[in-house]
């Protein structure tokens, strides 16, 4: 089945940031790339990798977390998401941008992902949790 790349629509990048701030504290997440989504008939699903400082901060070492959604855009299931945010490895901050190009790379795809610092992303979640919760 074909698939077709998509821009990261509002919705779909406020609930996946929400979705991974339920896993990374936001205070720890110093960076979050946002991969173009792709659907596929009705299926939407998009991949992010986050940076996150580690718990202890006597440890350098940043940890990388993948995260997934799904989210049904059409047909009888229209609505359903599901997500995951796993995390995957322990590294320094500059190995984050060899895991965005070997995710890059694997989904052959031209398009950049989306690079969020830390910063933005707090100023993000700040504003969807400020509608979510009207």
């Amino acid at each position: 089945m074909a698939h077709e790349t998509l821009a990261l629509a509002a919705d779909a990048r406020e609930r996946f940031l929400l979705a991974i701030a339920d896993v990374v504290p936001d205070d720890r997440i110093a960076e979050i790339h946002l991969f173009p989504p792709i659907r596929q008939g009705p299926i939407e699903t998009g991949v992010a990798v986050i940076a996150a400082t580690p718990e202890d901060p006597t440890q350098a070492r940043h940890v990388v977390f993948s995260a997934r959604y799904r989210w049904t855009r059409k047909g009888p299931d229209r609505g359903r998401w599901t997500h995951e945010v796993v995390a995957e490895a322990d590294a320094p901050l500059v190995t984050v941008e060899a895991v965005v190009a070997g995710v890059k790379a694997r989904a052959n795809e031209a398009a950049q992902p989306e690079r969020l610092e830390g910063d933005a992303v707090r100023t993000l979640l700040a504003d969807a949790r400020c509608r979510t919760a009207a």
